[in-house]
């Protein structure tokens, strides 16, 4: 039988999660394809996947970076409904044929995300959100968002995981690229992933670009996704930061240069990188106190 979904994962050192992941589709009741895109990893994660039924396994010779990635799954995969997973994603057997029921009631959406879970079961902020606009940046960073009871429309928080949970799925402006199931039909109209971004707002970026062209993003909050969040990225804090921020730059550029006021504008940039050298001291000087604490132990 051909397969329904093709699910891609991208993997960069994501060790025993990667396998968990692939047995969480594996126990999946529906005809699934799998393709793990594999940035160079160095830690032997693929070992665990040689041998298993439908999997197939793209090395890459460097690390691609994650849309690139994603691009080299999609390019190969077969079925009618993509999804694109963390390798630190798992969930129940049941959870896909929820996403797939929610991306069939209207012919319409283009892309279906679930309700993202931290390992303690709480809420992950990207599992639903608004669009991080630079007014709203602008509003978060100087934690304006107090005033949105009485302005709700002008001081709007875009973390909508600070609501309360819907009890359907709900059409929302921005989901996560952790695990997000798209229609083939949809991406073959706004395109492939722009790989112009390295590591994170890829998803934001693409969340844009789908309902710019008239697509409906939902949220399905009935299908439970548990995202062990920063794990991959665990040994190299600074460089994931880094290509954080540098694609916030990328996606207030793109799509917000010509909207907003360039003071306003240089504003958010002096934010997002004052932001950012805060972190980078933050790491190191963490880093370095490790270091100290094991010499003097040794």
């Amino acid at each position: 039988m051909s397969a329904v979904i093709s699910t891609i994962i991208v993997n960069y050192n994501a060790g025993e999660l990667l396998r968990s992941c692939v047995y969480s589709l594996l126990n999946c009741p529906l005809e699934i394809e799998i393709i793990v895109v594999d940035n160079a990893s160095k830690d032997g994660s693929l070992d665990a996947l040689q041998g298993l039924p439908y999997v197939k396994i793209i090395r890459n010779t460097a690390n691609l970076g994650f849309a690139r990635a994603c691009n080299i799954g999609a390019r190969v995969a077969s079925a009618p409904y993509l999804l694109f997973l963390n390798p630190d994603c798992s969930f129940k057997p049941d959870a896909l044929a929820g996403l797939l029921g929610a991306m069939n009631v209207d012919d319409r959406v283009g892309m279906a995300g679930g309700f993202l879970t931290n390992l303690d079961g709480t809420e992950q902020a990207g599992s639903r959100r608004a669009v991080p606009t630079p007014w709203r940046s602008f509003v978060r960073a100087f934690g304006l968002a107090r005033f949105s009871d009485r302005w709700p429309r002008l001081f709007f928080d875009f973390h909508l995981h600070n609501q309360p949970l819907p009890d359907h799925a709900i059409e929302v402006e921005a989901i996560s690229g952790a695990c997000m199931m798209v229609r083939r039909e949809a991406m073959v109209d706004v395109g492939e992933w722009d790989e112009g971004y390295f590591l994170h707002c890829e998803d934001l970026d693409w969340c844009m670009r789908f309902r710019q062209q008239g697509w409906r993003i939902l949220f399905v909050p009935s299908v439970q996704i548990t995202h062990a969040l920063g794990v991959c990225g665990r040994s190299r804090p600074v460089f994931v930061e880094w290509h954080k921020h540098k694609g916030m730059m990328r996606f207030y550029h793109k799509f917000f240069r010509h909207q907003y006021p360039s003071v306003l504008m240089c504003l958010v940039a002096g934010g997002v990188w004052l932001r950012f050298g805060l972190v980078a001291v933050y790491y190191t000087a963490k880093h370095a106190g490790r270091v100290m604490s094991g010499i003097l132990r040794g």
